[in-house]
């Protein structure tokens, strides 16, 4: 892979962000009149776009926390991105399926109805959890391309390597193949959400593993090029790399290159030596990460983040009320979207700063992690409140409204987005277009089903 330029690594953390900080105050103020006009739909949406906000805003300084301890332990890009950015960044998804789970089983005055409810709860988290996986698959990596094809004219495209595909984009299509063999079933139980749990076990097991193996290359490649010099043919850095056992991919001597041309020589021995802050409320506010400060920000963060999603919940049934239609297609864009931003501007940001696997890492792995978690532990809270018993996925002896179409969408859109990420392993402004378009025939479905619009006898 190419190296970024120096210009390309430049952060644009520095600074108050004081244009979303403006965007953010003229939404509370509309937000605020749509409520005292009684406009209650343009109310709910204006509250989720602040909700939105508030999500970005917790899980920004989470992200920056998460990566300041990823930096301390040296984790590679890709294995950052897949692990520490998706945790900091799905966040909203979590809590958003608990909530509903929750909230709909407080509902229920007749313990008898409870399965029902519970049911209902949980279909909004799969509609929550497979939207966002929706939104991260294809228009996560679309927008980057399209945003870097503006803002970086020396790359203007998406760099994937290998392992990302091989590892990331695999691992979430096997994932997401046993999320649709439980799916195709009338009744998910318990184990389904513990097999998820141990499947995420799994991969965070291969990622340490990975890891290792870059801190030993790392070392491997430094003795080379302190004996060579950063600027010696590939075929020498080889031939110096084999005379010592070492067998390892151009690539990764292409980024541990990078990392030495960064500075990054050094193992990091203390907080000092590592630095960095995180930004607080669009950044008005820098709290210096280490070891003590650094988990706070992951706690208060977490926090937010949690009563956000809580509000978030009630915003998606008061709208799906409001609408007349089921809350699983409000959850399906809406909740979706409103809890995918944080993955967004995380993508974004990685993106232009030179580090496009972690950009496209991020988003498998954020959807590794809906799938494996936060699928995984409002179905073991929704058994535990049923009894341990099973939680339906039929209403009156049928599919649940827009698992049909969801199902079938999830698989097709998904190989579709790998294979042209696979292709040549890059990402332009062209395939950014077509993935933003597939996102539209996502939409497409989603209007269609609340509509009741039937295919081939089906209902969406």
């Amino acid at each position: 892979m190419s190296e970024a330029p120096v210009e390309d690594r430049r952060t644009e953390k520095d600074g108050i962000d004081l244009g979303m900080l403006l965007i953010a105050l003229l939404t509370v103020l509309l937000m605020v009149m749509f409520w005292h006009r009684g406009w209650t739909l343009a109310f709910l949406l204006a509250e989720t776009v602040v909700i939105s906000i508030v999500l970005w805003q917790a899980c920004d300084p989470f992200a920056e926390a998460a990566q300041w301890v990823g930096r301390t332990y040296r984790l590679p890009g890709s294995v950052r991105g897949a692990t520490l950015d998706a945790i900091a960044s799905s966040l909203p998804e979590l809590f958003s399926g608990i909530f509903f789970v929750i909230l709909m089983a407080a509902s229920s005055t007749d313990p008898g109805a409870m399965a029902q409810t519970v049911g209902e709860g949980y279909g909004s988290t799969i509609a929550t959890c497979a939207g966002s996986a929706i939104y991260n698959m294809i228009l996560i990596p679309g927008v980057c391309a399209l945003v870097i094809s503006v803002r970086r004219a020396s790359r203007p495209a998406i760099d994937v390597e290998r392992d990302v595909v091989w590892r990331d984009g695999l691992f979430f299509l096997a994932c997401e193949a046993l999320l649709l063999y439980f799916l195709f079933q009338d009744t998910m139980h318990w184990w389904m959400g513990a097999a998820f749990v141990a499947l995420y076990v799994l991969y965070v097991a291969k990622l340490q593993r990975d890891a290792r193996a870059y801190r030993r290359h790392f070392r491997e490649v430094k003795q080379v090029f302190d004996e060579t010099g950063l600027d010696a043919p590939w075929r020498e850095t080889k031939r110096a790399l084999a005379e010592r056992g070492a067998r390892i991919d151009r690539g990764t001597v292409a980024r541990i290159k990078q990392a030495l041309r960064q500075g990054h020589g050094d193992e990091p021995e203390d907080d000092e030596e590592v630095g960095g802050s995180a930004g607080v409320f669009f950044r008005c506010l820098r709290v210096p990460l280490n070891r003590g400060t650094a988990w706070g920000v992951i706690a208060a963060s977490t926090a937010v983040a949690a009563v956000a999603c809580y509000f978030l919940v009630e915003a998606v049934y008061a709208t799906a009320d409001k609408l007349g239609v089921a809350p699983f297609f409000v959850a399906v864009i809406l909740a979706a979207a409103a809890s995918s931003l944080p993955d967004m501007f995380l993508s974004i940001g990685a993106a232009r700063r030179g580090d496009d696997s972690g950009a496209i890492s991020n988003a498998f792995g954020s959807n590794i992690f809906d799938i494996c978690i936060c699928l995984s532990l409002p179905l073991l809270l929704a058994c535990f409140l049923n009894g341990w018993q099973p939680i339906s996925l039929l209403q009156d002896g049928k599919p649940m409204a827009g698992l049909v179409g969801l199902r079938m969408l999830l698989w097709v859109l998904s190989l579709l987005t790998l294979a042209i990420i696979w292709h040549k392993r890059r990402v332009t402004r062209v395939n950014g277009i077509i993935l933003c378009a597939l996102y539209c025939v996502f939409i497409a479905y989603a209007i269609l089903g609340s509509l009741d619009v039937e295919i081939f006898g089906y209902a969406l």
